[in-house]
């Protein structure tokens, strides 16, 4: 999950006309599964808007490095590329992906796969709901990643299970989740 050397922006700002990404359903069989939840006590719309702004997200969370959208398409995602650290005690490990991002209102759901990075392959989906019936002011928020892991002979699901995922990929998500909550609750 390191970054690459190379960090030339190839962003395409201008290309709102391109299709969404069809990312279609969770994929229901997958070795590595890490589940990040809360109660947020945010209406829906302002949680769910501050998860989709990916862009802004280093604004609000200090271990984001950056998140840059290379293309651009009509429900609000695109091809993003993000970096993040995780932090060890004083030390940052500089984690990098690039992402396929999709944005459904209806639902409401934010959902992603990664194309690029050694996550590649990764299927990533962040769900809201009402904390309980009619309950207006707080937010159900689920982040759900699944992968079978790295294509490294032999350990790549070993490496995904017992540390990518619940160090790295939980590490970063749980304080994803935890700062957006923060920003939307008013704190």
């Amino acid at each position: 999950m390191t970054a690459p050397t190379d960090r030339s922006d190839r962003s395409d700002r201008s290309d709102r006309a391109r299709r969404p990404y069809e990312l279609g359903s969770m994929p229901a069989t997958r070795s590595m599964m890490t589940v990040d939840e809360a109660v947020v006590a945010a209406p829906m719309a302002r949680i769910f808007e501050l998860a989709r702004d990916v862009e802004r997200w280093p604004e609000h969370l200090p271990h984001y490095r950056f998140v840059k959208f290379r293309v651009r398409t009509r429900d609000g995602g695109g091809l993003v590329e993000m970096s993040a650290n995780r932090p060890f005690g004083s030390l940052n490990w500089p984690t990098w992906w690039l992402s396929q991002m999709s944005v459904d209102e209806r639902a409401p759901t934010v959902r992603y796969r990664h194309v690029d990075g050694i996550t590649a392959g990764m299927d990533v989906a962040w769900t809201f709901e009402r904390a309980a019936p009619g309950d207006d002011a707080r937010t159900r928020v689920r982040i759900v990643h699944v992968w079978d892991g790295p294509r490294w002979p032999l350990i790549g699901t070993a490496a995904a299970v017992a540390v990518i995922g619940p160090v790295f990929v939980h590490g970063i998500a749980s304080r994803t989740l935890a700062g957006l909550a923060k920003v939307a609750e008013g704190r």
